[in-house]
């Protein structure tokens, strides 16, 4: 990339090369951290971010495109989690699609995949593009619909609760995603930054919890790691809270 420094990419913090270099910077810096993969993955993975750029496209989250997020998760998962399985980093990068683009999925499937409802045969085509167990795993980070009944955020933490329980590897997806947005949250601004902080605050001692399990496929150092970060997502919460 024109004006940009591989070395320099390669031992900035993550955020800070959003920062500096904004989405190009992000997108080599994935392209960088893929360079260790088997061709045929890095082939995999690079659809994988072609199509979470195009279904995101005209997205933004508060002041970036929204792809920033989905670049940062993946990234995170390479490089902090020392993860190298291509199916986890490909749901890493397409984690929302279902739940922000199901319509424009669906499109794509069948007409007996999509009398089964938007949802389904979004997950019925990324299925068949990449992997069924890529499927599984965007789907167990996918929130449901809600009951308009019951509180939001209650609605929110049981089902995370709920998915990663049953499925270890979409933990290690859901903790990449919930540490760009919580200990992130200083990159936040406006009225989203107590609104996000009040929904996610009452889960850090769950997925502390679920990052330090055995069955969590992640090193113990990895581990040490996450729930530092999620320490400091906890006290950034108090702060905005009061």
């Amino acid at each position: 990339m024109e004006g940009i420094e591989r070395g320099h990419l390669q031992i900035m913090p993550i955020h800070a090369v959003t920062e500096v270099y904004g989405e190009d910077g992000l997108r080599e810096l994935f392209r960088i951290e893929i360079e260790a993969f088997p061709e045929s993955d890095r082939e995999t993975l690079l659809r994988a971010e072609r199509v979470a750029s195009r279904l995101h496209a005209k997205d933004r989250r508060v002041r970036e495109p929204y792809v920033n997020h989905l670049l940062r998760v993946a990234v995170r998962i390479i490089r902090h989690y020392q993860v190298r399985d291509c199916e986890v980093v490909a749901a890493a990068l397409l984690h929302d699609a279902v739940e922000d683009h199901p319509e424009d999925l669906a499109d794509l499937a069948g007409a007996a995949e999509r009398a089964l409802g938007a949802r389904r045969a979004s997950l019925a085509v990324l299925s068949r593009a990449f992997s069924p167990r890529v499927a599984e795993l965007i789907d167990a980070v996918t929130n449901p619909a809600y009951d308009p009944a019951r509180d939001k955020g209650e609605q929110y933490r049981e089902h995370v609760v709920a998915s990663l329980e049953a499925n270890p590897w979409a933990r290690v997806v859901k903790l990449s995603d919930f540490t760009d947005n919580g200990v992130g949250i200083i990159h936040t601004t406006g009225p989203k930054v107590r609104k996000a902080s009040a929904k996610y605050a009452p889960l850090v001692p769950q997925l502390r919890d679920f990052a330090t399990r055995p069955d969590t496929p992640l090193s113990d150092a990895v581990k040490a790691h996450i729930v530092k970060q999620l320490d400091e997502a906890e006290h950034r919460f108090r702060v905005i809270l009061g």
